[in-house]
């Protein structure tokens, strides 16, 4: 049986197909054009099964495709080189799809992070995969693995630039929309350069405190804020003053050194103050609340000495904006 026209553009210019959603975008022929007659049947079979489901079951178009490409990718033709698009895309979409479960569902950070590189090989710039990486290294680190924080952090810091710049991701999932996703990318950051880059570590963990999201109500934001500031800018200005002017005379320089390394206790007791009041009476609270009011007391009784107001403080605390870095 003779068979006219491979797919006769099975009857509306079906070539001219598109897959907007894949990162590789597939080019269709450069022209509308029959095919040549053909007495191949398993040729057309495979080719209208293709044409008839890659809009409405991809998985089976993408096993039509590849059982066409092993007959006939030999054709080198138009047709055989658009299937051959559909299936590299079809495939980044399966890595990225896959990578979201490594993350969020498996928490398998190793292997998330091994295919992390060809995905981002595949697109650099899929705002979806970017936003997964950089969590998965925020959720590394909160396992006590830090391997993954220089390459978590980059790929936070990516999503964060073009999150600000406009761009949305296809799924905000698991995150409930913008700002939650931004405040858990800025904690990443945060989090990620505590110990090699406290002052940035400030910047990033304020940003992510001031947004609507669940880190705003968590007593570990507000910790790891004040043990930035800590082992930041109070650890250099501290030693600076013991430096340039511990044993000597006041002077102005020595007076606003002081005015300035007070301004940064208090930025300190704040954020305590916070992670107690955040912690609450929670019992799964009740150790990191022991330790942050500990510390509390000590730096506020040192700044406020005879001053009883440290309750007052813990109190009303979290109804005040967040003070800036000084």
């Amino acid at each position: 049986m003779r068979i006219r026209g491979l797919i006769q553009l099975l009857a509306s210019g079906a070539i001219v197909f598109s897959l907007t959603s894949f990162a590789v975008r597939a080019q269709p022929p450069a022209k509308t054009q029959t095919v040549q007659e053909t007495d191949d049947e398993v040729k057309v079979n495979l080719y209208t099964k293709f044409v008839n489901n890659y809009k409405t079951n991809k998985p089976v178009a993408y096993e039509t495709a590849k059982a066409y490409l092993q007959r006939y990718a030999k054709d080198n033709d138009d047709i055989s080189k658009y299937v051959q698009n559909f299936v590299v895309g079809y495939e980044i979409e399966l890595r990225q799809g896959q990578l979201r479960q490594l993350v969020y569902e498996e928490r398998n950070f190793v292997e998330a992070f091994k295919l992390g590189k060809r995905v981002m090989a595949d697109d650099a710039d899929h705002l979806d995969s970017l936003i997964a990486l950089g969590n998965a290294g925020y959720l590394a680190a909160t396992a006590r693995n830090e391997n993954f924080n220089a390459e978590a952090m980059g790929y936070a810091k990516k999503a964060l630039e073009f999150i600000e710049g406009g761009k949305v991701p296809e799924n905000w999932g698991p995150f409930k929309g913008k700002d939650d996703t931004l405040a858990y990318l800025y904690y990443t950051v945060g989090l990620l350069s505590l110990k090699s880059a406290p002052n940035e570590a400030i910047e990033n963990l304020i940003k992510a405190a001031q947004l609507e999201s669940e880190l705003k109500k968590l007593p570990g934001t507000y910790y790891v804020l004040a043990v930035a500031y800590e082992t930041g800018p109070y650890a250099k200005m501290s030693a600076d003053y013991q430096k340039n002017f511990a044993g000597k005379p006041d002077a102005p320089e020595s007076k606003q050194a002081i005015e300035k390394l007070n301004q940064v206790i208090d930025r300190i007791i704040d954020a305590y103050a916070r992670a107690v009041a955040a912690a609450g009476d929670d019992p799964k609270n009740a150790q990191s609340k022991a330790t942050s009011l500990n510390r509390l007391t000590v730096l506020y009784k040192f700044r406020h000495e005879g001053d009883p107001g440290l309750n007052e403080l813990i109190s009303g605390v979290l109804s005040k904006p967040l003070p800036a870095k000084p």
